[in-house]
């Protein structure tokens, strides 16, 4: 399985940031050809009760890295990379590699 994780920074206006990534990113990245799971979380406290860095993680799942260039290099996935101008002012980091799962 190769995952794509997106780190959204704390956003200046952070209802304009969900609206704007429930009602047009979401689906945006929904329609990107290959993905087979796709979730998105809301940061809340740490355990030890401390801030997040990150508004909002999102993780992207693809069968393989050949899946995911695929669909990142289509025009959905083009679309969906060129929205992040549009919501994501304060930054995001994105990291990408080939994914386990332990339970």
């Amino acid at each position: 399985m190769y995952q794509v994780t997106v780190l959204y920074n704390h956003p200046e206006d952070p209802a304009a940031f969900d609206r704007h990534y429930r009602e047009v990113h979401a689906p945006l990245a929904a329609k990107i050809p290959g993905v087979q799971a796709y979730t998105a979380s809301w940061a809340g406290p740490s355990p030890d009760g401390s801030s997040s860095p990150y508004h909002l993680v999102a993780t992207l799942q693809f069968a393989s890295a050949e899946a995911f260039a695929a669909g990142f290099g289509g025009p959905e996935g083009q679309a969906a990379n060129a929205d992040l101008a549009n919501f994501a002012g304060a930054g995001a980091t994105i990291v990408a590699g080939e994914a386990e799962s332990f339970a």
